[in-house]
């Protein structure tokens, strides 16, 4: 999958989501796209993934602690607790209160669907939790659709 232009951004959220595995991802700092997502008490479920795509640039202090030549090469395979794993995603809005449900039984029920950017940061948030963050980035709209309103 590749990064799509044909979308254009609605809203900037970068806010922290929890992410929705059917099945746990087999690497958990180079995971698949989530099955959904739980977003301010709110159950998101990934009715298509759209694109994928990595940034592996390194921020803050992380971009000044490696030598140019090595920092090359991470830039594009990425390194231990820096990079980005996105995912432009079509999500269906559960109606159910119940937080995590089959895909298949939410095909039967009448959802709106919306597009988001979600993406997953390697970073290490402290010394006691190791593991990345999920976020969900911006939402998205067609650019055709956005045309045609």
């Amino acid at each position: 999958m590749t990064l799509s232009d044909n979308y254009i951004s609605l809203h900037f959220l970068d806010q922290p989501i929890e992410p929705i595995f059917d099945t746990p991802p087999a690497l958990e700092k180079a995971p698949d796209c989530p099955n959904g997502f739980l977003w301010e008490g709110k159950t998101y479920r990934v009715s298509e993934a759209l694109s994928a795509w990595t940034d592996f640039k390194r921020r803050g202090k992380m971009a000044r602690n490696m030598q140019p030549e090595h920092a090359a090469v991470a830039s594009n395979r990425g390194s231990l607790n820096v990079g980005r794993y996105y995912f432009r995603v079509r999500v269906m809005l559960s109606s159910s209160s119940t937080p995590v449900r089959p895909a298949v039984e939410l095909l039967d029920e009448q959802e709106d669907e919306q597009i988001f950017d979600i993406y997953y940061d390697r970073a290490m948030k402290n010394v006691d939790n190791r593991k990345g963050q999920w976020f969900v980035y911006r939402e998205m709209q067609n650019a055709e659709a956005a045309g045609a309103g």
